[in-house]
């Protein structure tokens, strides 16, 4: 009986430390992925966004992988939805 309770308070440590890990780490993380996938499926023609290169660029076009977007001197370019960033202001 001793022995299973120390096996016991011996893998409480690391149940807690697993518990912290997922509560700080592994949960916020697959909630700001699902957001990202929900502001992905939401875009449309007209939207201002920002590349995770950086540029700052307008959706002309909506295909089910690509993007078909324009810079700001009117140059189209075709962007694979996975690069968008986030929604410019």
């Amino acid at each position: 009986m001793e022995g299973q309770a120390d096996l016991i308070q011996s893998l409480l440590p690391l149940v807690a430390l697993f518990a912290i890990f997922y509560f700080l780490i592994i949960r916020p993380q697959q909630k700001q992925a699902k957001q990202h996938k929900e502001m992905i499926a939401e875009l449309k023609k007209g939207d201002k966004i920002v590349t995770n290169g950086g540029l700052m660029v307008e959706i002309t076009k909506v295909e089910e992988e690509y993007l078909v977007v324009k810079n700001h001197d009117n140059t189209e370019m075709k962007l694979v939805k996975a690069f968008v960033s986030k929604l410019s202001e």
